[in-house]
């Protein structure tokens, strides 16, 4: 939020996986995206994480020297019109704040941890878009480094979507652990994989499907060895899998996998994805597979160009909440409104993104009240953990934080903690638009028994001015001590509030 959007025509989507890191630049063609480059590169950021959970100083430097290449190809692209996405590894790295600071500096652009449900549907999107449309129900299945996404959907919209922690590289390193493949150590990883998959089993069963597709690194490679060895026909199926863990047992070594069409880099992380494989044939009941070349980094350029021609899911989500938490949608009405006009009379000092701005100060207005759902007592914490820890889909994890903070410190006391939780590139913005809620909140107290004032706001590097019309304060004595109030707890934190 530290820029300001620009008309572009081209966007880019970044996806930093727990196995390689890819990048996909396209053009915007009417309703048609035409790529116009790739780049992909193995970087096993998933490797680097430690026993503590921590992303190793050799692992990071391996994903910075990548994001540097990729960070000369996207150079000077307008804000807004690339998207990074970080994936399994760095949803557990307890050290990935630290690192993704490091990381969006040398990309040049902000870098999003992404939740496992928002993963999920992304690869959904993307898988959808290489296919051709029809009415049929589809199961998609991808085996990343770090995480599987299992997702049923009918042609764009995605009706169940679940991550399972399970990926070619974590599994590799659990179960394979030097490379050496025999069939105790593989039928262990299989079965373990199933209890990961049992929890879906039964749902998905019932719901059924017409097609299965898979997608991203380990089910093409698999699908592509299985066509250049002749052990399969088209796609993959059980009858494939199995002559392939037959051929897989007898070269005894990973670095012994000599198969046509499976690349040397890959050999490592080969037989944890097949495992994980043939537990998900098995568990779902899958008879058999076609691979696609939509993943997830296609799914963000599609949705990154939603949010451009504003299709934003996001809306949709603030608006789903809004309903099943029964807010009075007429009060969060009045609070956007007021906290707009106060956002549009900030001046150059504050150095706010509007676009960017105005979206979350208006979803926070909109969902300021979600926590009286559970109790008036301290409904500002209980609002901000609903939307830190729900699942909402359009958002990255980074913005369910954001918005967690301005609902958390919109009344009562101004606690920092919230706002320093926040990456350091989003504490200054988040504060200022932390600043404006609680005005909006304060002139709309009465909930619509009086009209919340006109009010004239100027903005000070450290603060701000309130002018009211003549006579308003003292005509209205709660708001007038609600406001002084509001002054002293912004001299606490360091900022000046002037009422005029």
């Amino acid at each position: 939020m530290s820029q300001e959007a620009q008309p572009f025509d081209s966007v880019a989507a970044i996806d930093l996986g727990s196995n390689s890191f890819h990048m996909v630049v396209a053009r915007l063609l009417g309703d048609q995206l035409s790529i116009l480059d790739r780049l992909r590169e193995r970087v096993q950021l998933g490797a680097g994480l430690g026993e503590k959970k921590r992303l190793d100083e050799e692992s990071q430097a391996r994903a910075l020297a990548c994001l540097a290449r990729f960070g000369e190809r996207v150079r000077g692209m307008p804000f807004g019109s690339v998207r990074a996405v970080g994936t399994s590894a760095l949803r557990i790295a307890r050290n990935s704040t630290a690192f993704l600071e490091k990381a969006s500096d040398v990309l040049g652009h902000r870098i999003e941890i992404i939740s496992g449900q928002e993963e999920a549907r992304l690869i959904y999107l993307g898988v959808a878009h290489d296919l051709a449309e029809g009415p049929h129900r589809r199961l998609v299945v991808d085996i990343g480094g770090g995480s599987t996404e299992c997702i049923l959907g009918e042609r764009f919209e995605p009706i169940e979507a679940d991550s399972l922690h399970m990926g070619c590289v974590n599994w590799s390193l659990r179960f394979f652990p030097r490379g050496e493949i025999d069939k105790e150590r593989f039928e262990r990883a299989v079965l373990a994989a199933r209890l990961e998959v049992r929890s879906l089993e039964r749902h998905y069963r019932a719901l059924g499907w017409s097609e299965c597709i898979g997608s991203s690194g380990t089910i093409l490679s698999i699908e592509q060895v299985l066509h250049e060895n002749g052990w399969n026909g088209n796609g993959i199926s059980e009858k494939g899998l199995r002559k392939l863990k037959k051929e897989v047992l007898e070269a005894g070594r990973c670095d012994k996998l000599m198969f046509k069409g499976l690349a040397e880099e890959r050999r490592g992380v080969f037989p944890g994805g097949l495992a994980i494989l043939i537990a998900l044939f098995e568990g779902l009941g899958i008879e058999s597979l076609n691979g696609s070349l939509g993943a997830l980094r296609e799914g963000v350029l599609w949705d990154l160009v939603g949010r451009i021609r504003h299709v934003d899911l996001r809306e949709q989500t603030i608006r789903r909440m809004g309903e099943r938490y029964s807010i009075d949608l007429v009060q969060s009405g009045r609070v956007q409104r007021t906290a707009l006009d106060l956002l549009r009379q900030c001046g150059d000092e504050w150095e706010l993104p509007r676009e960017a701005s105005a979206s979350f100060l208006a979803w926070a207005a909109r969902l300021h009240e979600i926590g009286l759902s559970i109790s008036h007592q301290g409904y500002q914490k209980h609002g901000a953990y609903i939307v830190a820890n729900s699942d909402m889909p359009g958002f990255s994890r980074q913005d369910q934080q954001l918005l967690a903070a301005l609902i958390q410190d919109h009344r009562r006391k101004l606690e920092q903690e919230p706002i320093e939780r926040l990456p350091a590139a989003l504490r200054r913005t988040a504060l200022r638009l932390v600043l404006l809620l609680r005005i909006a909140v304060l002139l709309n107290r009465s909930r619509g028994a009086q009209p919340a004032p006109p009010v004239a706001l100027r903005t000070r590097k450290t603060g701000y001015m309130l002018a009211f019309p003549e006579g308003w304060l003292e005509q209205n004595p709660l708001s007038q001590a609600d406001l002084y109030e509001e002054r002293e707890r912004l001299q606490a934190i360091g900022y000046e509030l002037e009422l005029r």
